[in-house]
Protein backbone atom coordinates (compact mmCIF):
# COMPACT_ATOMS: atom_id res chain seq x y z
CA UNK A 1 0.00 0.00 0.00
CA UNK A 2 1.32 3.48 -0.59
CA UNK A 3 0.91 5.36 2.66
CA UNK A 4 1.10 8.90 3.02
CA UNK A 5 4.11 10.19 4.92
CA UNK A 6 2.49 13.34 6.35
CA UNK A 7 -1.09 13.21 7.32
CA UNK A 8 -3.85 15.80 8.96
CA UNK A 9 -7.33 15.47 10.40
CA UNK A 10 -8.94 18.06 10.92
CA UNK A 11 -10.90 16.69 14.14
CA UNK A 12 -14.55 17.35 14.12
CA UNK A 13 -17.90 16.65 15.16
CA UNK A 14 -17.38 15.55 18.37
CA UNK A 15 -19.83 17.76 20.09
CA UNK A 16 -22.58 17.39 17.22
CA UNK A 17 -22.43 13.28 18.27
CA UNK A 18 -22.29 14.38 21.89
CA UNK A 19 -25.56 16.26 21.26
CA UNK A 20 -27.37 13.30 19.15
CA UNK A 21 -26.36 11.11 21.88
CA UNK A 22 -28.32 13.40 24.37
CA UNK A 23 -25.35 14.00 26.05
CA UNK A 24 -22.77 17.27 27.12
CA UNK A 25 -21.03 18.63 24.58
CA UNK A 26 -17.25 17.90 26.52
CA UNK A 27 -18.23 13.82 26.52
CA UNK A 28 -18.33 14.27 22.66
CA UNK A 29 -14.93 15.83 23.21
CA UNK A 30 -13.65 13.13 25.52
CA UNK A 31 -14.78 10.48 23.29
CA UNK A 32 -12.90 12.43 20.71
CA UNK A 33 -9.62 12.60 22.40
CA UNK A 34 -10.18 8.70 23.06
CA UNK A 35 -10.29 8.00 19.29
CA UNK A 36 -7.15 10.50 18.82
CA UNK A 37 -5.14 8.30 20.44
CA UNK A 38 -6.64 4.81 18.43
CA UNK A 39 -6.05 6.52 15.44
CA UNK A 40 -2.36 7.49 16.51
CA UNK A 41 -1.12 4.24 16.58
CA UNK A 42 -3.40 2.96 14.16
CA UNK A 43 -1.46 5.50 11.92
CA UNK A 44 2.09 5.30 12.88
CA UNK A 45 1.28 1.22 12.20
CA UNK A 46 0.21 1.20 8.90
CA UNK A 47 3.62 3.30 8.40
CA UNK A 48 2.73 7.02 8.83
CA UNK A 49 4.98 9.18 9.62
CA UNK A 50 3.81 12.40 10.95
CA UNK A 51 0.26 13.34 12.19
CA UNK A 52 -0.67 16.31 12.83
CA UNK A 53 -4.25 17.20 14.14
CA UNK A 54 -6.28 19.92 14.20
CA UNK A 55 -6.84 20.00 18.51
CA UNK A 56 -7.85 23.96 19.65
CA UNK A 57 -8.40 26.78 16.89
CA UNK A 58 -7.31 30.31 18.04
CA UNK A 59 -11.07 31.31 17.01
CA UNK A 60 -11.93 28.46 19.23
CA UNK A 61 -11.58 30.72 22.28
CA UNK A 62 -14.66 32.26 21.20
CA UNK A 63 -16.73 29.43 22.20
CA UNK A 64 -18.87 29.39 25.84
CA UNK A 65 -16.41 30.01 28.32
CA UNK A 66 -17.12 26.11 30.16
CA UNK A 67 -16.88 24.26 27.15
CA UNK A 68 -12.90 26.24 26.64
CA UNK A 69 -12.05 25.71 29.90
CA UNK A 70 -13.09 21.77 29.79
CA UNK A 71 -11.03 21.54 26.43
CA UNK A 72 -8.16 22.68 28.08
CA UNK A 73 -8.17 20.62 30.57
CA UNK A 74 -8.53 17.82 28.84
CA UNK A 75 -5.54 18.81 26.70
CA UNK A 76 -3.53 18.88 30.39
CA UNK A 77 -5.19 15.41 30.74
CA UNK A 78 -4.43 13.81 27.79
CA UNK A 79 -0.26 14.93 27.45
CA UNK A 80 -0.15 13.58 31.20
CA UNK A 81 -2.28 10.41 31.26
CA UNK A 82 -0.53 9.61 27.59
CA UNK A 83 2.84 10.59 28.14
CA UNK A 84 4.28 7.44 29.06
CA UNK A 85 2.47 5.55 26.48
CA UNK A 86 3.48 7.57 23.64
CA UNK A 87 6.89 7.78 24.68
CA UNK A 88 7.48 3.99 24.71
CA UNK A 89 6.14 4.26 21.11
CA UNK A 90 8.69 6.24 20.21
CA UNK A 91 6.86 8.91 19.16
CA UNK A 92 7.95 12.24 19.44
CA UNK A 93 5.02 15.01 20.19
CA UNK A 94 4.86 18.45 18.98
CA UNK A 95 2.52 21.60 19.46
CA UNK A 96 2.07 24.06 17.14
CA UNK A 97 0.46 27.57 17.84
CA UNK A 98 0.58 30.66 19.66
CA UNK A 99 1.63 30.28 23.93
CA UNK A 100 -0.79 33.32 24.56
CA UNK A 101 -4.35 32.89 26.21
CA UNK A 102 -3.43 29.72 27.52
CA UNK A 103 -2.82 28.84 31.08
CA UNK A 104 0.01 28.08 32.43
CA UNK A 105 -0.61 24.45 33.40
CA UNK A 106 -1.50 24.10 29.75
CA UNK A 107 2.22 25.53 28.98
CA UNK A 108 4.14 23.08 31.46
CA UNK A 109 1.81 20.07 30.02
CA UNK A 110 3.19 21.31 26.22
CA UNK A 111 7.16 21.72 27.51
CA UNK A 112 7.34 18.51 29.77
CA UNK A 113 5.65 16.28 26.96
CA UNK A 114 7.63 18.25 24.23
CA UNK A 115 11.06 17.50 26.40
CA UNK A 116 10.35 14.37 26.98
CA UNK A 117 9.46 13.05 23.53
CA UNK A 118 11.96 14.98 21.84
CA UNK A 119 14.57 11.93 20.49
CA UNK A 120 11.95 9.97 19.72
CA UNK A 121 12.19 8.60 16.19
CA UNK A 122 9.40 6.35 14.97
CA UNK A 123 7.05 9.30 14.14
CA UNK A 124 5.70 12.50 14.87
CA UNK A 125 2.42 13.52 16.67
CA UNK A 126 1.75 17.32 15.69
CA UNK A 127 -1.02 18.94 17.72
CA UNK A 128 -1.98 22.31 16.49
CA UNK A 129 -3.27 24.16 19.70
CA UNK A 130 -4.09 27.52 19.84
CA UNK A 131 -3.27 27.42 15.70
CA UNK A 132 -4.61 29.28 12.85
CA UNK A 133 -3.09 28.71 9.54
CA UNK A 134 -2.98 32.53 8.47
CA UNK A 135 -1.48 32.95 12.09
CA UNK A 136 1.29 30.79 11.51
CA UNK A 137 2.76 32.82 8.28
CA UNK A 138 2.22 36.27 10.09
CA UNK A 139 4.48 34.73 13.05
CA UNK A 140 6.86 33.32 10.33
CA UNK A 141 6.96 36.54 8.65
CA UNK A 142 7.32 38.65 12.06
CA UNK A 143 10.50 36.03 12.83
CA UNK A 144 12.17 36.19 9.16
CA UNK A 145 11.65 40.42 9.05
CA UNK A 146 13.63 40.11 12.22
CA UNK A 147 16.17 37.75 10.74
CA UNK A 148 16.36 40.18 7.53
CA UNK A 149 16.90 42.87 9.98
CA UNK A 150 19.71 41.13 11.81
CA UNK A 151 21.92 40.91 8.20
CA UNK A 152 19.92 37.97 6.63
CA UNK A 153 20.82 37.74 3.02
CA UNK A 154 17.33 36.20 1.17
CA UNK A 155 18.65 36.67 -2.53
CA UNK A 156 18.13 33.32 -3.49
CA UNK A 157 15.26 32.40 -0.52
CA UNK A 158 12.68 30.10 -1.21
CA UNK A 159 9.52 28.25 0.05
CA UNK A 160 11.38 25.59 1.39
CA UNK A 161 13.34 28.52 3.24
CA UNK A 162 10.35 29.76 4.63
CA UNK A 163 9.06 26.38 5.92
CA UNK A 164 11.73 26.70 8.85
CA UNK A 165 10.06 29.87 9.80
CA UNK A 166 6.82 28.21 10.43
CA UNK A 167 6.06 26.62 13.82
CA UNK A 168 7.57 23.39 13.26
CA UNK A 169 9.96 22.59 10.14
CA UNK A 170 7.60 19.62 8.67
CA UNK A 171 7.25 18.21 5.63
CA UNK A 172 4.10 18.87 3.50
CA UNK A 173 0.98 17.33 3.98
CA UNK A 174 0.00 14.09 1.40
CA UNK A 175 -3.02 13.83 2.39
CA UNK A 176 -6.10 15.61 4.50
CA UNK A 177 -8.73 14.18 6.42
CA UNK A 178 -11.80 16.49 7.56
CA UNK A 179 -14.40 14.54 9.55
CA UNK A 180 -17.64 15.49 10.69
CA UNK A 181 -19.47 16.72 6.76
CA UNK A 182 -17.93 20.06 6.24
CA UNK A 183 -15.79 20.74 3.46
CA UNK A 184 -13.47 23.47 4.10
CA UNK A 185 -9.91 24.25 5.79
CA UNK A 186 -10.84 26.47 8.85
CA UNK A 187 -7.18 27.86 8.59
CA UNK A 188 -5.73 24.67 9.27
CA UNK A 189 -1.80 24.48 7.91
CA UNK A 190 -2.67 26.55 4.96
CA UNK A 191 1.10 26.87 3.79
CA UNK A 192 1.70 22.77 4.18
CA UNK A 193 -1.18 21.98 1.85
CA UNK A 194 -0.52 23.04 -1.49
CA UNK A 195 -0.44 19.67 -3.10
CA UNK A 196 -2.24 17.84 -0.41
CA UNK A 197 -5.13 14.50 -1.06
CA UNK A 198 -8.27 15.76 0.79
CA UNK A 199 -10.71 13.78 2.02
CA UNK A 200 -14.03 14.56 3.46
CA UNK A 201 -16.22 12.17 5.16
CA UNK A 202 -19.68 12.46 6.82
CA UNK A 203 -18.55 10.24 9.81
CA UNK A 204 -18.08 12.20 13.23
CA UNK A 205 -14.65 12.28 14.40
CA UNK A 206 -15.51 10.00 17.64
CA UNK A 207 -16.55 7.24 15.09
CA UNK A 208 -13.45 7.54 13.15
CA UNK A 209 -12.64 4.34 14.02
CA UNK A 210 -9.67 2.19 12.32
CA UNK A 211 -12.01 1.20 9.37
CA UNK A 212 -12.48 4.76 8.69
CA UNK A 213 -9.13 5.69 8.65
CA UNK A 214 -8.08 2.82 6.07
CA UNK A 215 -10.59 4.66 3.69
CA UNK A 216 -8.85 7.34 3.68
CA UNK A 217 -5.58 5.79 3.18
CA UNK A 218 -7.29 3.76 0.04
CA UNK A 219 -8.59 6.88 -1.36
CA UNK A 220 -5.02 7.76 -1.36
CA UNK A 221 -3.67 5.00 -2.82
CA UNK A 222 -5.75 5.64 -5.96
CA UNK A 223 -5.52 8.97 -6.97
CA UNK A 224 -3.23 9.97 -9.52
CA UNK A 225 -1.25 13.01 -7.35
CA UNK A 226 -0.04 15.66 -9.34
CA UNK A 227 2.36 18.75 -8.60
CA UNK A 228 2.15 21.54 -10.62
CA UNK A 229 0.56 19.86 -13.40
CA UNK A 230 3.38 16.98 -13.28
CA UNK A 231 2.85 13.51 -12.21
CA UNK A 232 4.69 12.83 -9.09
CA UNK A 233 7.30 10.64 -10.94
CA UNK A 234 8.45 13.57 -12.72
CA UNK A 235 7.88 15.56 -9.63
Amino acid sequence: MLVPNHVAIIMDGNGRWATKKGLERSAGHLEGSRTLEKILFHAMDMGVKILSVYAFSTDNFKRDRKEVDYLMNLVVKFFRSKLDKINKRNIKVLVSGRKEHLNIDVIEAIEKIERVTIDNKSGILNICLNYGGQEEIVDGAIKLAHDINNGLDITSFTKEDFRRYLYHDLPEVDLLIRTGGEQRLSNFMLYQLSYTEFYFTNTLFPDFDKSEFNKALFMYENRDRRFGGLHEENR
